[in-house]
């Protein structure tokens, strides 16, 4: 039996592909080819159909990396093909194995209008559906000959991910351009045959389905002529019917299709070829939306559609009137699949104003769900912002990626870090680029974690990553699944009716409590340091801007730049991307990400800087403008007032403070001594040893008198680890890395000093092919000792960790997220404890024992650390490492080289609030401009716990303005919010600003721990 259907199956398989598929076009010609390379950047497509064309014939050579090459192809149909359907057939030299990763095109008519793209997978372009006979053929390809950099092999190191170090020989050969006559019959013939190969293999060996089957093939096979395929199609599929009309049964598991391309809106490719790609892709989609009428295609990213409204209006039309039509989707609500992890809060909020804003500018539609599929863990901090910004579900796959451990459920309600919760689903499949094989199908229904109690999945299809989408042959594979015995069942569906079915069958799923950790990809948190760096300062200089043109509009009756920052946010939005951010694109992708980010910061601070001068007025005075407030004490404003007054240190507020007065404060001293041959730094605070070899030594809390570094195990220690993982060079630290360390503690000079009366000690380092220097401070009345780091970096698969052996037995770390924090315990009890040894934080992670006592490290520009705990006798420690620089070969085979500037700070004697509060201090750091009077702040927060995250005008350009709170501590709190300018009144509006139903309203405020609110105060 065994022998028959090896025997049946290997017959099947040679004959579909030696002889069907190559018959589904009979006759072809060759067409006229003529060519013209640009020798730049690409153009729009109005100037490529005007330009001078030069001769060109297949065989010939095209294309050098990242080239644009337009070609014009010409012809004439044969009176014989006359009532036939044509195509041209296309080969610019592709391998069928890279769709999205080498070659593309997009073919245009000679009037413009966009027709379809060509790529491995999808070699055709449709030219007339019943030919007249002797009509002539023309048609425009704009050809991207972008370099193959993900081949078998992914991860080898290459110069051609820069158009800068890019070679200039062509890449590819075209093999043919013809036109052809499509055999319809010879086409489903094909499909018949895939369908039914890739089902039996997954039916029982010897049941009855699986034998009729092939039986079945066997007969469709004996009637086809392999000398007169075309003749005899008709006949072969008559063999198949019956088994294919064989209905599934009623308990088959139902999967959800949606047409899909996930398109990395950067990746191995620019952000310029993105939007070639979006362009190719759409085409294609539109065009077999219009040819196949049960087919539906989803696309996120509203980025994505503001590309094609900008650079392919022509393009752009066709979706526009496919959206309309309820056919083509737009999903997500976010301006791109963003990262999720790195981001602030304030970023995730702006990712879904932005996004549903332009979708309902656009096509009159708001996404109920937030479609994530590719993203590298997902913040516990999600479910409350997705819930507030007005979502009902949530879709992801990459979870399924795990390296260790299989995630529990698909469909469940995902708990965040304030108890809201969002329904989710994870496709069965473990894939968002799903072909509709026999084994995918096959492999939703085993795998189903909620079979017993659901029956339904989703399936993105389509070719992704780097674009192509759902092809001809997926839809026909697709119309047989519809209702077939052994298979599940297949249907297109809007991902809202799936999820509204969901529901339904599901009104009280699973929960998963906390972060959706991916056990893979840890290298993301800091592969790239510029990238992320250069990002952070950006979101704080929005902030900081709208803060301060909202402080001026209000206040002086200035114009609120709207536009600009719209335009400034879109950009940090889009290098949030999440292989942007996460920095595992190109070289190319980050060297334009880093001077583009670095423009925000400059334009957005040109914003405030122009808004704190009006507000400061003339004057010589020094008037200190604090953009953050703490929860800590109710202390720190969100305005301005001069130097020393009595409103510096005011309620917590959003307004500025000057000298007078300074002279009668008590000015805290610092002292510098020599100690063991280091150096001994005081204040009325902390008292810290740095050794003479530049590691901290001790570190004691004067009012309690504990000691934070345990005795023997120097903290500041720089550690230099071997990092090669064993896949996705960028992506990934394998827990491996550890067996192999190197301690960085030979000293090239170490110099004390006291400078502006701040104690100064100077560190200079040599390590591989590496020099750091190191400047050690202790500020008047700071606990915090700022370590700043300045690493001229030339490491090839390195990690640099610094290292903080702390006297603290913590039993678990406190690591901000977004609008809170977020708890990890420091044992590995489980295998999942064990598989989190790299994980997230944002401004600090904190560790301390159940008495309160504990020791944080703040920091402006990093976000990987990993935890340890050790015990000696009856003394246990807890040492923090925080991942500062990465040196992985692929995709960027100089990842990280060059100068960068790190900010550490230890903070001693650190709780929750003072961990949150020495963050956002050295993140955003008070300005001082010459002027005349200080400025009340717009909101003062009276209330422990209770921060401002964001001040600012209305969306909705009304002039109202807004403020974001958020409870910081994980406690319930109450306040007041104090308005300090004439108006009607204050209401809560959701996250995005949209009215709710039954609003609080008033000042008073009363927040559940990590609870967020926005409020909208409506001017008078």
């Amino acid at each position: 039996m065994h022998e028959e259907t090896s025997l049946t199956v290997g017959r099947v398989k040679r004959v579909l592909t030696e002889r069907v598929r190559p018959a589904i076009h009979s006759a072809r010609i060759p067409l006229s080819i003529a060519v013209h390379a640009l020798p730049g950047e690409p153009i729009p497509a109005a100037e490529g159909l005007a330009l001078e064309y030069a001769p060109f014939h297949a065989g010939e050579q095209w294309g050098p990396a990242w080239g644009t090459t337009w070609f014009r192809i010409r012809g004439t149909v044969p009176a014989e093909w006359a009532g036939r359907r044509v195509e041209a057939l296309i080969d610019l030299g592709f391998d069928v194995n890279m769709t999205g990763f080498q070659c593309e095109a997009l073919a245009y008519r000679p009037d413009g209008t966009p027709v379809k793209s060509l790529n491995p997978r999808n070699q055709w372009l449709p030219v007339t559906e019943r030919a007249e006979g002797e009509e002539d053929v023309e048609l425009y390809l704009e050809g991207a000959s972008n370099p193959v950099l993900l081949d078998y092999h992914p991860f080898l190191p290459t110069q051609e991910g820069d158009i800068l170090t890019s070679s200039p020989e062509p890449l590819y050969r075209v093999r043919h351009m013809d036109l052809a006559v499509f055999e319809p019959e010879v086409f489903e013939l094909s499909l018949d045959l895939e369908v039914l190969l890739e089902l039996q293999a997954e039916l029982p060996e010897t049941g009855p389905r699986r034998m009729r089957i092939l039986q079945a093939l066997d007969d469709a096979l004996d009637v086809l002529d392999l000398q007169r395929i075309v003749a005899t199609a008709g006949d072969a599929r008559a063999r198949l019917a019956d088994v294919l009309a064989a209905p599934a049964d009623a308990s088959a598991h139902r999967i959800a299709a949606v047409g899909h391309a996930h398109i990395d809106s950067a990746w191995l490719w620019p952000v310029r070829e993105t939007i070639r790609k979006v362009a190719r892709t759409t085409s294609s989609m539109t065009t077999l939306l219009e040819e196949q009428p049960q087919f539906r295609y989803g696309m996120s990213s509203a980025q994505q559609y503001a590309w094609m409204k900008e650079h392919r209006p022509e393009v752009y039309t066709r979706i526009n009137a496919a959206v309309a039509a309820g056919r083509f989707l737009p999903l997500g609500g976010m301006w791109v699949e963003s990262d999720t992890v790195m981001p602030t809060g304030e970023s995730l909020v702006r990712q879904f104003s932005y996004g549903q804003r332009f979708f309902e500018q656009e096509f009159g539609i708001r996404s109920k769900g937030v479609w994530l599929p590719d993203s590298f863990g997902y913040s516990p901090a999600l479910p409350q912002l997705m819930r507030r910004a007005g979502f009902e579900w949530f879709f992801t796959q990459k979870i399924s990626w795990n390296q260790r451990n299989v995630f529990p459920h698909h469909t469940f309600d995902w708990e965040g870090i304030d108890g809201s919760r969002i329904f989710t689903h994870f496709p069965p499949m473990d894939t968002y680029n799903s072909q509709l094989s026999g084994m995918e199908v096959a492999k939703a229904s085993r795998q189903f974690k909620e079979n017993r109690r659901a029956t339904m999945s989703i399936a993105p299809v389509g070719w992704g990553d780097g674009g192509g989408g759902t092809t001809r042959e997926m839809t026909g594979k697709a119309s047989r699944l519809a209702s077939l015995e052994g298979s599940a069942q297949v249907e297109w569906i809007h991902p809202d009716e799936f999820f509204d079915a969901a529901k339904a069958e599901l009104p009280d799923p699973a929960v998963w409590v906390g972060e959706l950790y991916l056990e893979l990809h840890r290298g993301t948190l800091t592969s790239q340091h510029a990238t992320k760096a250069t990002h952070r300062r950006a979101e704080q200089a929005l902030i900081e801007a709208e803060l301060w043109a909202s402080t001026a509009a209000v206040r002086l009756g200035a114009a609120y730049p709207h536009d600009e920052l719209d335009a400034l946010w879109q950009q940090v939005l889009l290098h949030e991307f999440h292989d942007i951010l996460p920095g595992t694109s190109i070289a190319w992708v980050h060297r334009e990400a880093v001077a583009v980010l670095s423009q925000v910061v400059e334009a957005a601070s040109a914003i405030a800087s122009v808004a704190r001068a009006a507000l400061a007025g003339s004057g010589d005075r020094d008037i200190v403008f604090r953009p953050v407030h703490t929860p800590v004490g109710g202390a720190g404003a969100l305005g301005a007032a001069a130097a020393g007054s009595s409103s510096e240190d005011g309620a917590a507020a959003a307004g500025s403070s000057s000298e007078d007065g300074a002279a009668d404060r008590d000015e805290t001293r610092v002292t510098l001594t020599d100690e063991d041959g280091g150096f001994r730094l005081t204040n009325d605070l902390v008292t810290i040893l740095v050794s003479a070899d530049g590691l901290i030594v001790s570190a004691v809390d004067l009012a309690t008198g504990r000691e934070a570094i345990p005795a023997g195990k120097p903290a500041n220690l720089f550690q230099l680890h071997q990092d090669f993982p064993n896949m996705w060079d960028a992506w990934d630290i394998d827990g491996y890395y550890r067996n192999r360390v190197d301690d960085l503690v030979d000293v090239s000079s170490i110099a004390a000093s006291l400078v502006d009366g701040r104690a100064e000690v100077v560190v200079e380092r040599s390590f591989s092919q590496s020099q750091l220097r190191q400047t050690i401070t202790l500020e008047p009345g700071s606990r915090t000792l700022l370590l700043r780091n300045r690493i001229d970096w030339n490491e090839a698969e390195k990690l640099l960790k610094l290292a903080f052996p702390l006297d603290v037995f913590a039993r678990e770390t406190v690591a901000e997220t977004q609008f809170g924090f977020q708890r990890r315990v420091t044992h590995v009890n489980t295998s999942w404890e064990a598989a989190k040894f790299e994980t997230s934080m944002h401004r600090f992670v904190l560790a301390a024992e159940d008495d309160g006592f504990g020791v944080a490290l703040v920091n402006d520009s990093v976000y990987g650390y990993d935890t340890g705990r050790e015990s000696s006798g009856d003394e246990a420690t807890t040492t923090v490492r925080l991942s500062l620089l990465r040196a992985p070969r692929f995709p960027d085979p100089d990842t990280d080289h060059g100068v960068h500037e790190i900010t550490v700070g230890l903070v001693v004697g650190a709780d929750a609030a003072i961990a949150t509060a020495e963050g956002q201090k050295l993140n955003a750091p008070a300005t001082v401009v010459r002027g005349d009077h200080g400025v009340e702040p717009l909101v003062a927060i009276g209330g422990d716990g209770i921060v401002i995250s964001a001040v600012k005008l209305a969306d909705d350009r009304s002039g109202d303005v807004i403020v974001r709170v958020y409870e910081a501590l994980g406690r319930r709190a109450t306040g007041t919010l104090s308005v300090g300018f004439a108006h009607a009144g204050i209401r809560e509006v959701s996250l995005i600003e949209d009215e709710l139903a039954d609003p609080r309203t008033g000042g008073a405020l009363s927040l559940r721990p990590f609870e967020v609110r926005t409020l909208r105060i409506v001017r008078a």
